[in-house]
């Protein structure tokens, strides 16, 4: 009868754990989602779209519950959040696409930052435009290139692919 008890606890806690980690994934991937429609929105030199997709990333930011991450996920959370959500307010408040871009750069650095060290999230690319001399996310390894939109779309190079649940591979 102990060891049944026992047996219980366990997965008791391991379920819980599951859930949690499964209810903070899904909340960190939500705002990474975002944050890829506004890149597409910048791709495709929309920025009314821009706007409205920013203030999806918002919302998702406001979202984020960082009581339900690990330490530190939360550590980082708490460094990127209110950056994340001030360039994604910028951008959603612009009617400028080349402000929207400005802010999309600052953006693009903090979510890679944020990423890289968080491994919840699907395969993503980062990529870089040297024209611009700025990096951005990308969900494919294709470039489409934000900073430059149809004017230049396939500029740019996949400068580093990370896969979530393994390390970052680095290309050359």
């Amino acid at each position: 009868m102990k060891n049944i008890c026992y047996l219980i606890s366990v997965l008791f806690f391991f379920s819980y754990y599951q859930t949690k980690a499964q209810n903070s994934t899904t909340a960190i991937n939500q705002v990474l989602q975002a944050y890829f429609g506004v890149e597409k929105a910048l791709v495709n030199d929309d920025s009314e779209m821009a706007n409205k997709q920013a203030t999806v990333l918002v919302n998702a930011i406001e979202q984020v519950n960082a009581s339900k991450l690990d330490d530190r996920q939360k550590a980082d959370w708490t460094k990127y959040n209110e950056k994340l959500r001030y360039n994604s307010q910028h951008i959603s408040e612009s009617k400028s696409i080349a402000h929207q871009r400005e802010h999309f750069a600052a953006l693009s650095d903090d979510m890679y930052s944020l990423f890289k060290n968080f491994k919840t999230h699907p395969t993503i690319y980062r990529q870089y435009c040297p024209m611009k001399k700025q990096y951005w996310l990308n969900d494919a390894a294709t470039i489409q290139n934000p900073y430059y939109g149809k004017q230049m779309p396939d500029c740019g190079k996949v400068t580093e692919k990370m896969a979530g649940s393994s390390s970052v591979i680095l290309i050359k």
